[in-house]
């Protein structure tokens, strides 16, 4: 064989052992998908989390990502170990870093405001969450819900703020909320939400937080 020939041979044999490793590959990662899919069964496993934040990015098929079904899903993961294995199931069932395409999907507000609802959990399942860390993240929260927009134009995120007053469980919370929002962006938020809100949907949010307990 000319040098030429034993070139393009050992060229063509890189190429099907290239190809046959592809197909070993896909077949192990679709073995490891399907047993994984099998877990989506069982509800509240981190499988069934992972299937359900796949589900809200695709939409139905709709543009966009759907939020508030990725914020309910995120929201009910119980603390950042079963959020691990979250990660985890999600990568076996589509092979794809969640994390990724959390920043790949959102905006940037919505981006960093299922951050904080994942960064404010527990690291384990029952532990107890510092209440400042708790009024400092639902700050950060509003915020990014007063930063969203749409395409080139300025909004307000109203389902996200009333996300945030529902996890509030009195009306002193919300007070200490507003004391949090001050020392991180130095404004008033009662003067936040009438500005970010029309009068209608000012009124709706506030119901929510006039309807709970005052401590």
């Amino acid at each position: 064989m000319t040098l030429k020939e034993k070139i393009l041979y050992g060229a063509g044999g890189l190429v099907v052992i290239g190809g046959g490793f592809l197909l070993i590959r896909k077949w192990i990662l679709n073995i490891i998908s399907n047993r994984e899919e099998k877990k989506t069964l069982d509800e509240g496993s981190p499988a069934t989390y992972a299937k359900q934040i796949k589900m809200a990015f695709e939409n139905d098929g709709w543009p966009g990502t759907d939020t508030p079904a990725l914020r309910n899903t995120l929201r009910a993961i119980p603390d950042k170990d079963t959020f691990s294995k979250v990660v985890k199931s999600y990568q076996k069932l589509y092979n794809n870093n969640l994390m990724y395409d959390l920043s790949d999907e959102l905006q940037t507000t919505e981006y960093n405001e299922m951050l904080q609802i994942i960064d404010l959990k527990p690291k384990k399942r029952g532990q107890a969450v510092n209440p400042e860390d708790l009024y400092t993240a639902w700050a950060k929260r509003l915020k990014s819900a007063f930063d969203k927009t749409y395409g080139p134009f300025p909004g307000t995120d109203e389902e996200a703020v009333d996300a945030v007053f529902n996890e509030m469980p009195t009306q002193n919370a919300f007070v200490r909320t507003g004391v949090a929002y001050m020392k991180l962006y130095g404004k008033n938020l009662i003067e936040e939400l009438k500005d970010e809100l029309d009068s209608g949907e000012y009124e709706s949010s506030m119901s929510i937080i006039l309807k709970k307990p005052r401590i």
